[in-house]
Formats: C-alpha cells, structure tokens, sequence
C-alpha cells in the first residue's frame, strides 16, 4: 500500500500545481475573450481562439517552471512542439463547444457564451492533463525509480525491529 499511496500523493500533488496554473490560464482566458468580447467587433469564436492562444502562452510557462519543472529538460523543442501539437487539440475542443453552442443553437448572449466556454475548458482541461503528463512533460526515469526504491526500502528495512515513533506516517501501517 506504501508504494500505491506515495503514488497516489504524487499525483494529488500534481494534479493541485497542474490546477494552480489551470486556474491562471483560466483568468487569462476568461478575461481575454470577455475584452475581446464586448470591445471589439470579432466573431465571438475567432475572439476566443486568440484568448485561448494567449492562455496557452501562459500555460506553458506554468507548467514549465512550476508545475513540471523537475522533469525532463533535455529535449525542449520536442517538449514545446508536443506542448503546442496538444494544446491545438485542446483549443480545438473548447472552441468547437462553444462554436456548437452558437452556430448550432444559436445560444450567442453573453451568460451563453460564457457557460459553453466553461463546458469546452473543462473537456479540453482533461485531454490537456493526459497527454501533458503523458508525452510532453516527461517524467525522468531515475527520478522515479529512486523514489519508488525509497519508499520499498522504508517500508521493509530488515533490520529495524523497533516501533515507529507516534504521529509517523508509516506508524499506522505497521501492524505485527
């Protein structure tokens, strides 16, 4: 269960870093396309697909120095190239919600726009959040594996016959 649950910690970790700036480019989304929006005379979609660029923009930075910078850096330019293949996918997700939303039903006011908007982030968030994790901000091989060989060695270390101290992690897990 150690193994699983230090997993499990991991990714609870960095699910909340990931939010964190998810929330940011959220802002920067929102308040972009609302400028756009109500100040210029752009197509509502076209408005937001520059506010989703800009997002992206923001994302990236983000991820890379907050969210995921303890993973690989030794290939940027794949690493960027795959971040911007991925974040196109999504921006085609969260815009083809909203150009659904308009030109399919013709829900155009602003709450409207604002609710679909709402509905394609959060479908393009959990394709962004797979295929980040999974092919663009690679995990290091090593790093993990010591981690994992860590957590091993902690939970069976042969040679200690003594209890763990109260309050410790691994004192509930411990049953003789």
């Amino acid at each position: 269960m150690g193994q699983g649950s230090s997993g499990l910690r991991r990714l609870a970790h960095e699910i909340a870093k990931f939010g964190a700036v998810g929330a940011l480019g959220t802002v920067v989304n929102f308040g972009v396309s609302n400028l756009l929006w109500h100040l210029t005379s752009l197509q509502a979609v076209r408005a937001n697909v520059i506010a989703t660029v800009v997002a992206i923009g923001v994302n990236y930075l983000g991820f890379r120095y907050f969210t995921y910078r303890d993973r690989d850096k030794s290939a940027r330019t794949k690493e960027l190239t795959l971040f911007l293949a991925f974040s196109v996918v999504g921006l085609v997700i969260e815009n083809g919600v909203l150009y659904a939303a308009i030109y399919g039903f013709g829900w155009d006011s602003s709450l409207q726009r604002n609710i679909f908007k709402v509905v394609g982030i959060g479908l393009g968030t959990l394709f962004r959040f797979w295929s980040y994790r999974t092919w663009v901000f690679r995990a290091l091989p090593a790093r993990e594996a010591v981690a994992d060989a860590e957590s091993f060695l902690e939970e069976s270390e042969p040679g200690t016959a003594t209890e763990p101290e109260i309050g410790h992690p691994k004192a509930e897990q411990r049953v003789s």
